[in-house]
């Protein structure tokens, strides 16, 4: 396999997590009765760009179809999140009525709804018919397709050229990294601005994030492989951000490498060099993670089975994709986890792939009252553990298997 981006052959291995389906083609009682197609799911490092990317098995249309049942809207910090952003750009880049924003992979209008309180023109780009419908239904307006150099000359043609692009955690979700990138140098008017977020390779392996690892997610990024991408494609970042959302992610800020004119802030300069300092642009920085997502597994499995034996009930919250990730790798099925809750309606009364573990609404599990909820969307545990309070009434513990076997209000499991 070559490098997606720069063409190079790939040598170095990062981890090998087996095989599994899609992390978000969940299964309906009917679909309980056929077979599933697993693909292999292997993470190699190129070590000309140091992009981090998965082998190609499964197709892009395969990934994100039609009834994509992931919804932005359904997590509150999420949301606070994006209303902040909004008000943000909307302060540092004086955006008004007169301009214009593009939200690349904009779900189901969890952003743009900000924008358009605030009476700034804006359009959404969303291949997923469900999550489409959803944000036109918030009445912002949604071109259904992939985004790319094609589609961003169309828009272009149309009138539609943006003052500033969001595109929050899609930059790992592209096959043609070259051509996604390309279209926002083209989409951008010539002072334009894009930011992009996404998950920081670095907090990956330091945090043995490996359950963010599966096939909708082409590339785990640094800034580093980031900075090489948009240079090549017709960009130029000029301002990074660190920020705590999903485990420690990037925004990164970029212009356009032929009009723009804003300083380069020296936090890119800092940021690139304590990728270094971390060995990223080494071999070396890849090795061992396999031994760490091992051991994770093992863990999970040895608290699963010890439950049992001590005749506890586990359940799971957050039919989340980091979880069909986590129990297909460590083969856990109904048996050790009971069932999953999850608040999205697209999810209830459907399976998690691979695991068949069941999806019941919340409202089941002060029914059922299990011993153990395992939260495993971890990125969201303050948020959950708020949500579900009311299981302590009975004894319940939260317990988290990411980055270590852990109870997740800081007690031992």
């Amino acid at each position: 396999m070559k490098c997606r981006h720069c063409g190079a052959e790939l040598s170095l291995p990062f981890i090998d997590l087996g095989s599994a389906p899609t992390s978000n083609a969940y299964l309906t009682e009917e679909a309980l009765h056929a077979p599933e197609k697993w693909y292999p799911l292997r993470v190699l490092a190129c070590t000309d760009c140091w992009l981090v990317q998965t082998e190609d098995f499964a197709d892009c249309s395969e990934l994100f179809s039609a009834d994509y049942a992931y919804f932005s809207s359904f997590s509150t910090t999420w949301l606070q999140h994006a209303e902040h952003y909004v008000k943000t750009m909307s302060e540092r880049f004086d955006l008004g009525v007169l301009s214009h924003v593009v939200e690349v992979a904009s779900n189901d209008g969890y952003l743009l709804q900000y924008a358009k309180q605030r009476g700034i023109p804006c359009l959404g780009v969303e291949p997923t018919a469900s999550t489409a419908k959803a944000a036109r239904d918030k009445g912002i307006e949604v071109v259904e397709e992939f985004f790319g150099v094609e589609l961003a000359t169309r828009l272009i043609e149309a009138g539609k050229s943006a003052d500033l692009t969001a595109a929050n955690n899609v930059l790992a979700h592209v096959p043609s990294i070259n051509d996604f990138v390309a279209g926002f140098a083209l989409l951008l008017k010539p002072a334009g601005v894009a930011t992009f977020e996404f998950p920081h390779l670095l907090k990956l392996v330091q945090q043995n994030q490996f359950d963010t690892i599966y096939h909708e997610h082409f590339s785990y990024l640094s800034l580093t492989s980031v900075q090489r991408i948009f240079e090549r494609n017709g960009l130029i970042v000029f301002d990074v951000e660190e920020l705590p959302t999903h485990g420690g992610s990037l925004r990164v800020y970029a212009q356009r490498s032929d009009t723009g004119k804003r300083q380069i802030s020296a936090s890119v300069g800092d940021l690139l060099a304590s990728e270094v300092g971390a060995g990223m642009t080494t071999a070396d920085f890849y090795a061992g993670f396999q031994l760490q997502a091992d051991r994770v597994k093992n863990d999970l499995l040895s608290f699963l089975i010890a439950a049992k034996s001590a005749g506890k009930t586990v359940a799971a919250y957050g039919a989340a994709a980091k979880g069909n990730t986590l129990m297909n790798y460590a083969g856990i099925r109904p048996d050790l986890i009971n069932f999953v809750v999850d608040r999205n309606p697209a999810k209830k009364g459907k399976y998690m792939p691979g695991s068949r573990i069941p999806i019941i609404d919340e409202a089941q599990l002060a029914i059922a009252k299990p011993d153990y909820v395992v939260i495993l969307p971890w990125n969201l545990k303050d948020e959950i553990i708020a949500q579900l309070w009311y299981v302590r009434a009975w004894g319940c513990q939260f317990v988290v298997a990411v980055p270590s076997i852990s109870s997740a209000l800081g007690e031992v499991v």
